[in-house]
């Protein structure tokens, strides 16, 4: 998987060389990220309707290795200021995540929906888990990716920009994070 993702990675950068539109340019960011940016990827988060001051940090991050994942961190390495914000305004645009199609368990999203108002998760992430400026949105965010990020945030193996997360993230017990990342990711 890290071979393959590190060959876009490649193909990304020539391609960034070639093309004339930043839609072009971001094609290969599809690959992972899910066609018009919704993930069907394995952990891999989908980028439609991402804040844009949000995802300009994460690339910056990515491209200084703030932030370490080795096939975003080649992608990010050449680019710009200008291409950052470029990306990232592009990102902005493309359509939000849809929430899966079945119905939620009803139990399970109450259970959860206690443990956002204790860990006042919606404080910074608003009442519609939308974000703003440089606040993720996590609404209808892969499930997986959401528990994935969660641990490594309480884990302390994912760095922000800053400690919020870590933060909030030690004080929550981990058998929960499963059910936060089920809320998050089932919001209607």
């Amino acid at each position: 998987m890290r071979k393959t993702l590190t060959a876009i990675a490649f193909a990304f950068i020539a391609s960034s060389a070639s093309s004339e539109t930043i839609k072009e340019r971001a094609a290969p960011c599809f690959a992972c990220h899910g066609e018009h940016g919704q993930s069907e990827t394995e952990n891999t988060p989908s980028l439609g309707g991402q804040q844009a001051p949000y995802a300009l940090i994460q690339l910056f991050m990515f491209r200084e290795k703030l932030r370490v994942f080795e096939p975003m961190n080649e992608m990010a390495k050449s680019l710009s200021d200008d291409d950052l914000r470029s990306f990232s305004d592009f990102i902005a645009k493309l359509p939000r995540p849809k929430p899966p199609a079945d119905a939620p368990d009803a139990a399970r999203m109450q259970r959860a929906e206690a443990l956002v108002t204790k860990y006042h998760c919606n404080s910074c992430h608003h009442q519609d888990f939308s974000g703003a400026d440089n606040v993720p949105r996590i609404a209808n965010q892969r499930e997986d990716y959401l528990a994935k990020t969660l641990r490594e945030y309480k884990d302390n193996s994912r760095h922000g920009y800053d400690g919020t997360m870590a933060d909030v993230m030690g004080a929550v017990p981990a058998e929960q994070i499963s059910d936060l990342a089920y809320f998050i990711a089932h919001l209607r």
